[in-house]
């Protein structure tokens, strides 16, 4: 019998810059190999150095709001929101659904669009400024 001194290991044949490259976009590798460290080293340097590079067009909100804060006190599943009159603007004579409406979207800043108001009233603050008391849920 004649010894043979390879240990049954094939040689792979070298790949080209195109092989390595579609394995990439298929993402091939195992997990732990040098290639899958590399591709995931590119995505975190993607994530984390290109904020720096672009602009996202990433503005703060424009929505306005106003400058006297609202006082929100939680109840049971809802909440009771304060907000000042001279911050909402009723028209003098609104129906019942008209006032619902206004002091809605007087309230989104707080609540966000998904809301339902049930009640609301008017009151004085520790100040004596007339304020809209606003009952409402999700």
């Amino acid at each position: 019998m004649a010894s043979s001194s390879s240990s049954g290991a094939v040689a792979q044949p070298r790949r080209g810059a195109k092989q390595i490259l579609k394995s990439y976009f298929y993402w091939t590798y195992e997990r732990g190999s040098f290639h899958y460290d590399i591709m995931v080293t590119l995505i975190l340097l993607f994530i984390f150095v290109t904020p720096h590079l672009w602009d996202y067009g990433a503005k703060p909100s424009s929505v306005a709001v106003s400058n006297h804060p609202f006082q929100v006190v939680p109840i049971g599943r809802g909440v009771i929101i304060t907000v000042r009159a001279s911050d909402v603007h009723v028209p003098a004579g609104a129906s019942d659904r008209e006032v619902k409406k206004v002091l809605r979207k007087a309230i989104e800043p707080v609540t966000g669009d998904d809301v339902f108001v049930e009640h609301w009233e008017t009151a004085t603050d520790a100040q004596g400024n007339l304020t809209w008391k606003v009952w409402a849920h999700r």
